[in-house]
């Protein structure tokens, strides 16, 4: 829609009017009339992403959301982002403004959101393994390391300075998964580039190749958080993601490897159980998913994570992490 089709809500028409100036300015040399850019909301979870065009060519305008500057090193980010452009992976970067996060890029075309039912076609999950394989392999360094427990204690300061609201029994489960922690740096590859946000909102697919979009917590990490945090966040099976490995890696998965997805998911659900907390902090006005709240997001990752911990095959795949070294692909 055009300017004139804005949203009536005051805080969306000002959002969408910002997207529009800053397609105007930074997407072509010669400006562009804002009045002529047509814009679409797109889908977003903290940001809010607007389709627009220009001259007849398609582009995404990222607007950050509010309350992300307390978390995102907008440095990293756009490192991130023009290295994965370059890679191919990401869409095109076109411009970004390192002082708050907007940034723009073009639009996939003829792509769809890699949402849990695209992800039952074994072709799409297999293209995204490609994905992450390129990313994982691709012989460079990012700017940051990413370490679940240190992002779980930033989180934590920041909940505990708003005085927010915790599910009962948190810090003892952050004890126990220090188990797991120490099982997995005993067996650590060698830190390689990740995305590790992959929700399926963050991943689109065009029918034959896989993209990975928004690269705000990038950073140097153990490739095997990748998959087991997309996996927890499509809601894949034991086939898919024995599936998924076995395209990453070439080959079957070993019981290690395979055994490293599921702790990485048992951690994956207690991070993203603060940051939901976060969001309910922050009064993020757009729920995850199918949830009411942030709030109920936070503790269906809660719930999952303890699900995946204290299951009767856990101990089992704990051990096989700990008997052998994981392969790269």
């Amino acid at each position: 829609m055009t300017q004139q089709g804005l949203n009536t809500d005051a805080e969306e028409r000002d959002r969408q009017i910002r997207a529009q100036d800053l397609a105007s300015r930074h997407i072509f040399e010669t400006p562009v009339d804002p009045s002529t850019i047509g814009i679409e909301p797109l889908a977003g979870m903290t940001n809010r992403n607007y389709l627009v065009t220009v001259n007849g060519q398609r582009f995404v305008v990222r607007i950050p959301g509010a309350g992300t500057e307390d978390y995102i090193d907008r440095k990293a980010d756009e490192e991130a982002g023009r290295l994965t452009s370059s890679l191919g992976v990401n869409a095109p970067l076109v411009w970004y403004d390192p002082a708050t996060g907007a940034q723009i890029t073009r639009f996939v075309e003829g792509a769809v959101p890699m949402n849990p039912e695209i992800l039952r076609d074994p072709r799409a999950v297999s293209e995204a393994a490609l994905a992450f394989r390129t990313l994982h392999t691709c012989g460079k360094k990012l700017r940051n390391d990413f370490n679940e427990k240190t992002v779980a204690q930033e989180y934590l300061d920041l909940l505990s300075a708003r005085n927010a609201r915790m599910p009962d029994g948190y810090a003892q489960v952050q004890e126990e998964a220090e188990v797991i922690r120490s099982a997995l740096r005993a067996t650590a590859p060698e830190l390689v580039p990740c995305h590790n946000d992959p929700a399926p909102e963050n991943l689109v697919y065009t029918g034959t190749r896989a993209h990975i979009l928004d690269w705000e917590f990038a950073g140097n990490n153990d490739p095997f958080w990748d998959i087991a945090d997309l996996s927890v966040e499509a809601g894949f099976t034991e086939a898919q993601d024995r599936q998924f490995l076995e395209a990453y890696l070439g080959r079957l998965p070993t019981d290690g490897e395979y055994g490293r997805v599921m702790c990485y998911k048992a951690l994956a659900f207690l991070l993203w159980t603060l940051w939901g907390c976060l969001q309910e902090a922050n009064r993020n006005p757009r729920p995850a998913y199918q949830f009411k709240s942030y709030w109920d997001y936070a503790m269906d990752r809660f719930t999952r994570c303890q699900a995946i911990m204290r299951a009767p095959e856990f101990p089992a795949l704990l051990e096989a992490v700990r008997r052998s070294v994981p392969a790269t692909a």
